[in-house]
């Protein structure tokens, strides 16, 4: 395999979301680490304080900014990690997502945790991009 490619095997449940169960990267791709993202503004006020789906929204247009300054897009994402802080406040965040992952449908993880570094900040995302 020379090309980024979806794996998603038929003996496995299939993915209804704009996700993938795993995505090959050739040694020949073009790797971006994005670190976790926060809603925050460029002098680190909170954006949406305590508001999962407005951070989510805010977060997924700033990691956008990172990808087009390295040259890719969201449909070069291959993996997107999320944190909540309230998995059940999460189901928000699925349909927001996926208007940005309509193409890629990146391997993906939801993550529970007990806080973030500021505590009005409910939801942090790192992404993984691969471009060839």
């Amino acid at each position: 395999m020379n090309v980024i490619t979806k794996i998603n095997p038929l003996t496995m449940k299939q993915p209804t979301k704009a996700y993938s169960n795993g995505i090959f990267v050739p040694k020949n791709a073009d790797l971006l680490f994005v670190t976790g993202q926060l809603a925050q503004d460029s002098e680190g006020k909170v954006v949406s304080p305590y508001d999962m789906a407005g951070q989510t929204r805010y977060i997924f247009g700033q990691i956008g900014k990172i990808l087009e300054a390295a040259g890719m897009s969201y449909d070069d994402v291959v993996k997107t990690t999320i944190f909540v802080v309230d998995m059940t406040k999460s189901s928000c965040i699925s349909p927001i997502r996926d208007e940005f992952f309509k193409n890629s449908k990146p391997a993906s993880s939801m993550v529970g945790v007990t806080g973030l570094v500021k505590p009005e900040c409910v939801v942090e995302i790192e992404v993984i991009a691969a471009k060839q």
